[in-house]
């Protein structure tokens, strides 16, 4: 199991017993080796098959955790935690996904009121009930129901950083298989979108039988639900289902294109075929009963006049139209980025060093990168005021003398305030190389407050980008309530750039507003926001996502050289 797997359980571990009224520092621990275990750089399973490593080698990790896990990687199950299950019903566990709800005040709603599902906690709230109990309010009876809706509208979808990982997991685990020759991930997943529902993988093979009963031993798989002759159904741990195809070589290019989606995107090949006296379905593409084409995507689109198209613009808004004129972007790739302008180290949040998240990032290869701790604002992540910013920044500049091959630019994450100022005066940010402003705080803000925040900060001529913009966390975080237009313009008409933040539970811009600053001629920069040296690793959602809104390296400022990003931070400046 990978370490962010691992990780997820523990963390599940500590939350249910937290909710059971455990004691503190007990699940205190649980957190901790979580948290641990999902900054590790190194495979914990390497680390247990190892005859020569020890998880108690590990930060926090003592005898007990370390045996439990042990027991997960060889099992692939915490009994601790399927015990905690059967005890505290799914939905209890469900009321954390809403916003501001933490452990406390869901076992107060669990245990005092009885509730267990978010069908009873929103007639509780409904009703007055939350509203009567002890440190709860009409206030947070009301956040509580529109937190409801937002979960309810986020549905059973995981973020594409589990869904992707565990569907690569078996596809490389199946195509180990002799009587496999090819396997690949289809849907959403490789499409790329933010939330995966669930997973599609087809395969070719000689033995379907073999195929489905390999995925059904992986370790990653809680359960069969369905089989037959070419299809299999199964839930992962991670709690997404996936279905496995088994089809013909000369279907497998139509399956992939009808099973990769979307559904719009679908009905305008589909009717593009009919025009042409053709049908395409998953397969192949037919005149009458007669086979035309189908063993490979490039077959399929060829047929209705498209030249291919890239998976992630697969969503009917106007890559049809491109293709038609053959004017589809190159789309930007993870190797194309050089430089990653947002991380943090021990000065605030972070587990690692300058020195050390430096080695990580030229160790990926990146020629460039910008140290961007938090500012005071962020008092639970130890923001640097003023003193404390030029001492680090002194740090970063003695950090620069120990290492070649990577530039590193000193700079701030500043928060912008919920009274539209910055939360370091002008003096200290010009001496910054790289400022990136944010609204952590006061989302909830009208609009008019919000654009009036967000306008401030792009007329600084300090400010280099606005990132994460709108703060949403994604499934679980409501955004901020943003006029893009008007935002999208400031920014164009101020050379501000806007960050596409790659952890999977922002991907902030979204696709949407990625594209829509493209037209406008805003650059984009893609950074990790990493908070450890394995933080980089998640440059690949941030990439996705960019090439979801249609970017080409020409779109995204951090694609260029260091000389080029250099003479592009002069110029605006």
């Amino acid at each position: 199991m990978q370490n962010q797997q691992i990780a997820m359980l523990f963390e599940e571990l500590g939350d249910l017993l937290e909710i059971q009224g455990a004691n503190s520092f007990r699940v205190r621990a649980y957190r901790n080796a979580a948290r641990t275990l999902e900054n590790m750089s190194e495979s914990v399973t390497d680390i247990v098959e190892s005859p020569s490593r020890k998880l108690t080698d590990l930060e926090g990790i003592g005898k007990d955790l370390a045996a439990k896990i042990e027991v997960v990687v060889q099992t692939g199950e915490l009994p601790q935690l399927n015990e905690l299950r059967a005890v505290i019903p799914a939905g209890v566990l469900e009321m954390l996904r809403i916003p501001g709800l933490g452990p406390k005040k869901v076992a107060a709603l669990f245990h005092d009121l009885g509730i267990s599902t978010l069908i009873d906690l929103k007639a509780a709230c409904e009703s007055g009930r939350v509203a009567e109990m002890k440190g709860f309010g009409k206030k947070t009876a009301q956040t509580i129901l529109e937190g409801i809706e937002h979960v309810e509208a986020a549905g059973n979808r995981v973020l594409i950083s589990i869904a992707s990982r565990s569907a690569e997991e078996i596809v490389a685990d199946l195509k180990q298989l002799p009587s496999v020759s090819q396997v690949s991930v289809a849907g959403s997943c490789r499409r790329r979108r933010e939330t995966c529902g669930d997973l599609d993988v087809l395969a070719i093979a000689q033995d379907s039988g073999e195929v489905m009963d390999r995925l059904a031993a992986h370790p990653l798989v809680e359960k069969v639900l369905a089989r037959g002759e070419t299809k299999q159904r199964v839930r992962l741990r991670s709690r997404i289902e996936m279905d496995l195809r088994v089809v013909p070589a000369e279907s497998y290019g139509a399956a992939m294109q009808y099973f990769t989606g979307s559904k719009e995107h679908n009905i305008v090949i589909r009717r593009r075929a009919q025009e042409r006296g053709l049908k395409v379905n998953e397969y192949g593409v037919f005149r009458g009963d007669e086979y035309v084409a189908g063993a490979t995507e490039e077959e399929v689109y060829a047929a209705v006049g498209l030249p291919w198209i890239p998976p992630e613009l697969r969503e009917n808004r106007g890559e049809i139209e491109l293709a038609e004129q053959g004017r589809l972007p190159k789309l930007i790739e993870v190797e194309d980025i050089q430089g990653d302008l947002h991380m943090h180290t021990t000065a605030t949040d972070g587990t690692a060093s300058i020195l050390e998240m430096a080695e990580a990032a030229k160790a990926r290869g990146l020629k460039y990168i910008a140290i961007t701790d938090h500012s005071k604002r962020v008092a639970m992540a130890n923001g640097l005021d003023a003193t404390r910013l030029r001492q680090h920044w002194n740090e970063i500049e003695d950090a620069r003398g120990k290492i070649s091959g990577i530039q590193i630019l000193k700079g701030i994450e500043c928060d912008i305030l919920e009274d539209a100022t910055l939360d370091l005066d002008d003096e200290v940010l010009s001496e910054a190389d790289w400022v990136i402003a944010v609204l952590h705080y006061g989302l909830k803000q009208p609009r008019e407050q919000i654009m009036q925040r967000l306008l401030n900060a792009i007329r600084n001529p300090n400010v280099d980008a606005i990132g994460h913009p709108s703060g949403r966390l994604v499934g679980s975080r409501p955004a901020a309530d943003i006029d893009y237009t008007t935002f999208l313009k400031a920014a164009a008409d101020h050379g501000v750039m806007l960050e596409i933040n790659a952890s999977p539970s922002r991907l902030d811009l979204d696709d949407i507003q990625a594209a829509a600053a493209k037209a406008l001629g805003i650059q984009i920069v893609i950074d990790t926001d990493s908070h450890a040296t394995n933080g980089f690793e998640s440059l690949v959602y941030g990439v996705g996502q960019a090439r979801r809104a249609g970017l080409t390296k020409a779109d995204v400022a951090n694609s260029r050289s260091w000389p080029d990003f250099q003479k592009l931070l002069t110029s605006r400046r």
